[in-house]
């Protein structure tokens, strides 16, 4: 943090990724290339949000930023890395919940891989 820059700027050419993690009261995420970051996302849950279950929690992270930084991941491969195991096979499981039913199409456009950390 002493020398500048703090933030990197993209190279199109090499693989994003997005490292998240959910809390009680929000979530952060945190845009990397190279061990670089290149952008953050922090954000306190809204009340009714708060009481979901931590893989709700966690999805939400990972939906979140992928929505907010569209521009970067759209049609480029990127990795996703969460702490929630269950989440690696996202794709693989059925959808239950409405939550689900909601968050899951919004992935569907990019080209992703999810890796547990």
């Amino acid at each position: 943090m002493v020398s500048a820059p703090v933030l990197a700027l993209a190279d199109f050419s090499k693989t994003l990724v997005i490292e998240t993690d959910a809390y009680e009261v929000g979530f952060g995420a945190v845009l990397m290339q190279e061990s670089h970051p290149i952008a953050y996302l922090s954000k306190a849950l809204a009340p009714r949000h708060q009481a979901l279950s931590a893989y709700e929690k966690e999805f939400m992270a990972m939906v979140k930023p992928a929505e907010k930084w569209m521009p970067y991941l759209l049609g480029r491969h990127f990795i996703i890395r969460t702490d929630h195991f269950s989440l690696k096979y996202l794709m693989e499981q059925k959808i239950y919940t409405s939550f689900q039913g909601k968050w899951l199409p919004i992935l569907l456009g990019y080209d992703y891989e999810i890796c547990y950390k």
